[in-house]
């Protein structure tokens, strides 16, 4: 179904910003009830025998382990028409009447473009959509602000649902440079997890826009703030591809949104690649890229362990507006590789760090998230320290 016809559509902005002023009040209360507690040598927390963390069910561990997760879905999505319904919306909409409670669901959408708007809405939980592989399976849609959408409307699938998880699909929004802000993919699900996936836009491609977020061996492209949002994410193991924008545009990484010292959200770039893409590697010398500017007064980003190609400016970081945020914001950066990590010519800035082993602790899986129980059940390897 379209972003904008379904009536709720309008609570779910201000829906997505309640939940965001609660995890904020909640979280100031934990960080200081947290701060009494032992934490385990070297800031990370037990991992279970199976090498995941421990915030995923066995059963969503076992469905994304699984070579044949596809198998075992509730209902099959096909756009030729060999499975139970030809697109997502339909899919989700019977999932409120096949399932009992709030278990998990499994749609397998298979192979195939979907032209589609698609929302996971807060009754819809637990919902896990399966496709046949990055560019295999894709929804796509190509709303913009040009034309008359918001940023949060523009998206081409939107999930508030919690505990949501995809794996194998590409998410994107053709609407190109010229439109701005255009959204492939919003989350503000709870404790969501996206394995192997593709996110495709250029500008505000992925709105990670509230709650807490993994990302694991996901390829984004974009080109301005296209990696935004409020939620408490790490991205591990992912390709960050970086595109050509229009004539005199700056790419900026990532545009992270914490307004309240006391949110415990960040954007943790962790273990990840940020390169050029194949439009941008020939003229990449035209356009200045950096890894981030502050939407908000207290933005809050890292990148840890990742390599950064030279495409990433000597400066690193961009300022959004003058010096607003520059005092009050927290970048930093630890043991990154690649032509583009030299530290040297790093903005002056107070709130730029050069992190230390503790610093980077804290934007781990397991100090970041809270520890890996919900990634765990979503069966999602990942790594939960350093």
């Amino acid at each position: 179904m379209e972003l904008n016809s379904a009536s709720y559509m309008s609570s779910l902005p201000s829906m997505l910003s309640d939940f965001s002023m609660l995890l904020s009040d909640s979280l100031a209360i934990n960080n200081q009830a947290a701060s009494s507690l032992p934490s385990e040598p070297g800031g990370a927390r037990r991992l279970l025998s199976d090498g995941f963390p421990s915030w995923v069910s066995s059963v969503d561990r076992k469905l994304l382990q699984s070579t044949t997760a596809a198998s075992q879905a509730n209902i099959v999505v096909a756009v030729d028409g060999s499975g139970n319904y030809k697109t997502i919306s339909e899919a989700l909409s019977a999932s409120s009447k096949l399932r009992s409670g709030t278990s998990r669901f499994v749609i397998h959408v298979k192979k195939g473009t979907y032209k589609e708007n698609v929302e996971i809405t807060t009754s819809m939980k637990n919902i896990m959509l399966v496709g046949d592989g990055i560019d295999a399976t894709i929804v796509t849609g190509s709303k913009n602000v040009i034309d008359g959408s918001t940023t949060f409307r523009s998206a081409t699938v939107a999930a508030v649902g919690e505990g949501f998880i995809a794996k194998a699909m590409t998410f994107e929004n053709t609407a190109g440079p010229q439109k701005q802000q255009a959204v492939a993919f919003c989350s503000g699900s709870d404790q969501s997890v996206f394995y192997q996936c593709s996110f495709k836009g250029y500008q505000d491609t992925l709105y990670v826009h509230s709650q807490r977020q993994f990302y694991r061996e996901c390829d984004i492209y974009g080109t301005i703030d296209f990696i935004f949002g409020d939620a408490t994410a790490v991205l591990q193991n992912c390709n960050i591809y970086v595109r050509k924008p229009l004539n005199n545009q700056k790419n900026a990484v990532t545009a992270q949104g914490r307004s309240d010292p006391n949110e415990n959200t960040g954007i943790s770039i962790h273990n990840c690649k940020i390169t050029a893409s194949s439009d941008l590697k020939p003229v990449q010398s035209s356009f200045k890229t950096y890894l981030g500017r502050p939407w908000r007064e207290y933005s809050r980003t890292v990148v840890v362990n990742s390599y950064l190609d030279s495409l990433i400016d000597p400066a690193g970081w961009l300022e959004w507006n003058g010096t607003f945020a520059l005092n009050t914001l927290y970048y930093g950066e630890y043991m990154n590789t690649g032509s583009g990590s030299t530290t040297s010519g790093r903005v002056k800035w107070t709130s730029y760090h050069i992190m230390s082993s503790s610093d980077a602790q804290k934007f781990t899986v397991a100090n970041l998230l809270g520890g890996g129980s919900w990634i765990t059940d979503a069966g999602v390897p990942y790594t939960s320290g350093l």
